[in-house]
């Protein structure tokens, strides 16, 4: 949909009505909104806040600098147009100038002295300096200054950060588009606050490989097998955890497949029990140089998951033996009787 930009022209007033004319003549040409204050008085605090209002709304703030400084704010020390030039600037609005040539000052002079400035003559010629120093063109007579106006309204137009003015019928039904804005703001609040606490558990977590140390922990815990005789006598039924513990010293050195080894690790350890282990990553087959045989051994993450559980095991060790010391006096308490039957009748 088509915007339209709403242009605040600024320029002093007596000496500039036809320059005025001709630039609001162009904006609305190309098809936008002209907006400016030349009808309010000068000095007056209360039209100094409108006119700060209007700049606000504005998109474009457009300047017309003939030969006057103008009218001085007594606030700023700066001339009313200069002051707005200013505002624009601090407020980061879309700022050009369209100032006048030397040649065309002369001919404005020489119709009426007072289209050049005398009395702040060295302001002007500052406030000049500045605006030269930024978007600016010159002007020999209107038909530049139309010209001027919109090629620069053409090069706005497809800024994407200058808002506009658009038709209603062209938005469509607003209401329903602020409560679809406010349910999507409301559901990425929410997505947030779960990633978030996502991120925050990740955190937290221990890594086994591609595990977490607890899931794994309880998997093991699960995970249950009768020991064969020449492992235990009783032939007992053992977690798998209860296992990689009992056994970890004989786990971290390592069982092999050679014909020499003996029947309890070759055949009990290496072929029945380890491959329980494997798909965790806790074990892992080892290729010994020269050898036709195969060892396993405990794996780095492995150790990673001893280290954790011994450390966790001497904790809370620690904390199990920090008994409470009670201060108790010589007679020990008597205890309560409650004086209701079954009933709920005092008795």
């Amino acid at each position: 949909m088509k915007k339209k930009l709403q242009v605040f022209i600024s320029s002093t007033y007596t000496d500039m009505i036809e320059e005025r004319q001709a630039a609001v003549s162009a904006v609305l040409n190309a098809g936008h909104i002209p907006a400016g204050m030349e009808l309010f008085k000068s000095g007056d605090k209360s039209q100094k806040v409108t006119i700060q209002r209007w700049i606000q709304e504005s998109d474009v703030y457009m300047l017309i600098l003939g030969g006057r400084y103008g009218s001085i704010d007594e606030e700023t020390g700066k001339s009313y147009t200069h002051w707005e030039y200013d505002y624009a600037g601090e407020l980061g609005k879309r700022r050009f100038a369209i100032v006048i040539t030397d040649d065309k000052l002369l001919e404005k002079t020489k119709v009426d002295p007072n289209n050049r400035e005398y009395e702040h003559y060295k302001e002007y010629q500052a406030f000049k300096t500045e605006v030269l120093g930024n978007i600016s063109k010159f002007y020999e007579d209107l038909k530049d200054i139309k010209l001027a106006t919109m090629e620069s309204l053409k090069e706005f137009e497809s800024d994407d950060s200058l808002i506009g003015w658009v038709k209603a019928d062209q938005v469509g039904n607003s209401e329903e588009t602020l409560k679809d804005n406010v349910a999507l703001l409301k559901e990425n609040a929410e997505l947030k606050v779960e990633l978030e606490k996502a991120k925050e558990q990740q955190k937290q977590k221990v890594m086994i490989g591609d595990w977490d140390y607890d899931e794994l922990k309880e998997t093991l815990m699960r995970i249950r097998f009768k020991l064969p005789e020449n492992l235990s006598d009783k032939q007992e039924e053992i977690s798998a955890l209860q296992f990689f513990i009992q056994y970890s010293e004989k786990l971290s050195i390592g069982v092999n497949n050679s014909p020499s080894s003996k029947g309890t690790e070759r055949l009990t350890i290496f072929l029945r029990i380890a491959p329980k282990y494997l798909p965790y990553g806790l074990l892992e087959k080892v290729k010994v140089a020269n050898a036709a045989w195969e060892r396993i051994q405990t794996s780095k993450e492995g150790h990673k998951f001893l280290a954790i559980y011994q450390m966790e095991n001497a904790r809370e060790d620690s904390i199990s033996k920090i008994k409470p010391r009670i201060k108790t006096s010589g007679t020990r308490p008597k205890a309560k009787v409650s004086t209701e039957t079954d009933t709920g009748e005092s008795v």
